[in-house]
């Protein structure tokens, strides 16, 4: 489990596509030297688990799942990313409850400056907007914000100038593409409701009512 602070920000020193997999080379001295093998890391907001490591760099690799969800694909060597080690049990809890298992992926649709900060929208898919709600919170490549606005397809985060400094996001071109992972528990709740809708038309079909 991950909260969505960022640690340090890696660079792809190279990445290798085979059958369906990517065997992916981080260079990270700073974080590099306290990884152990096995250990997990979130990677732009990416579970992924750490199968090789040196005091400059470690190595990951990713499935068939990760590359079909994430923008895996589109990353290539000196592309940067978000870096944040597994949460300890004796850590303190400073941004949200972040899995690391990325929903899918949004695009940058406008930035806007707010005094020093900034505000950004984002457009993904619309069928996610039942788990967005205004200051709720999101992880984007494994950065963990409060919701400003979600409608349909579309919703907003702010960005306060140390988050701008301290994460990827500052460097967002309209275009670009991120990946998301919404709020665990909004899931939960949003899943309990459809099953028990299903319950519910079942008992009622089982009755003999219709609609």
């Amino acid at each position: 489990m991950f909260t969505g602070i960022v640690e340090n920000i890696g660079r792809i020193a190279a990445i290798k596509h085979e059958q369906g997999t990517a065997r992916i080379r981080i260079a990270a001295p700073s974080l590099a030297a306290e990884l152990r093998i096995d250990d997990s890391v979130a990677v732009n907001g990416i579970c992924l688990t750490v199968v090789e490591r040196t005091e400059q760099y470690f190595e990951v690799d990713a499935v068939r799942e990760s590359l079909s969800r994430t923008t895996i694909p589109l990353w290539k060597k000196g592309f940067t990313v978000n870096l944040e080690r597994g949460m300890p049990a004796t850590g303190r809890f400073d941004g949200h409850l972040v899995q690391g298992h990325v929903d899918t992926t949004a695009t940058l649709r406008s930035r806007e400056k707010e005094g020093k900060s900034q505000i950004l929208t984002f457009e993904t898919e619309e069928d996610l907007s039942a788990m967005m709600v205004e200051k709720g919170s999101i992880a984007i490549d494994g950065v963990s914000l409060t919701l400003v606005k979600a409608e349909g397809r579309q919703f907003s985060v702010a960005l306060i100038p140390y988050t701008l400094e301290h994460s990827t996001l500052g460097g967002l071109r309209k275009g670009d593409k991120v990946n998301i992972e919404t709020d665990i528990i909004g899931k939960y709740i949003v899943r309990q409701i459809k099953a028990n809708q299903n319950l519910t038309e079942e008992l009622l079909k089982k009755w003999g009512y219709r609609w």
